[in-house]
């Protein structure tokens, strides 16, 4: 039927309003999606398969688009060093080394992790030997309730492989991003800058 005129008697703001509301909803039905012509493939809502390297290892495993890697290691794989506090990217007590860089782990999706190198807190151990680092938080106290820990161990080795002998400022600025609430700060700087922190040989 014929849309009627804004002089035609009859006209109304909702006549108008319906044929443009339907024009709109045509144009969105008909313009492809963004990447449809490069050949995007898109996945989910459901799981989709993916594998993660960890810690040198290799694991398959099935996950929603939407779960973050913090999710699938701690709820599908059982890796449970690193730790969820605040769950949007502030606190650091989910940082892991990726591609050898640190990232809140809680603001990353598992599905972007593939292909991609990841280390935990839990390969710093040899056995019952502990990292030096972690040696280095024991014997200067750097920790108290021991959720932000794994966090600031996992930031304070990967600023050490990077530069063996920073300078306070420096490992002020590479541990900005994790939060201690139990204030522990004095004693974690103390603990990146003992030099035994740094493996060496």
């Amino acid at each position: 039927m014929a849309s009627k005129r804004k002089d035609e008697p009859g006209f109304s703001r909702r006549t108008f309003l319906k044929t443009v509301g339907a024009g709109g909803v045509a144009a969105g039905v008909l313009t492809p999606a963004p990447g449809a012509a490069q050949g995007v493939r898109e996945v989910g809502p459901a799981a989709v398969p993916i594998q993660l390297t960890i810690n040198g290892r290799a694991h398959k495993l099935e996950v929603e688009p939407r779960v973050t890697l913090l999710d699938a290691l701690r709820t599908r794989l059982d890796i449970t060093g690193v730790k969820r506090v605040c769950d949007r990217g502030a606190c650091g007590a989910c940082t892991m080394i990726m591609d050898g860089k640190t990232v809140y782990a809680c603001s990353v999706l598992a599905i972007e992790a593939q292909g991609k190198a990841i280390r935990t807190v839990e390969s710093f151990t040899q056995g019952t030997v502990l990292h030096p680092v972690q040696q280095a938080f024991c014997d200067h106290d750097g920790l108290m309730c021991g959720f932000c820990t794994p966090g600031f161990v996992v930031s304070a080795v990967a600023l050490l492989e990077r530069n063996p002998k920073p300078t306070p400022e420096q490992a002020r600025k590479a541990l900005d991003g994790n939060i201690c609430r139990c204030g522990t700060y004095t004693r974690v700087l103390e603990a990146v800058l003992d030099p035994k922190a740094v493996r060496r040989g």
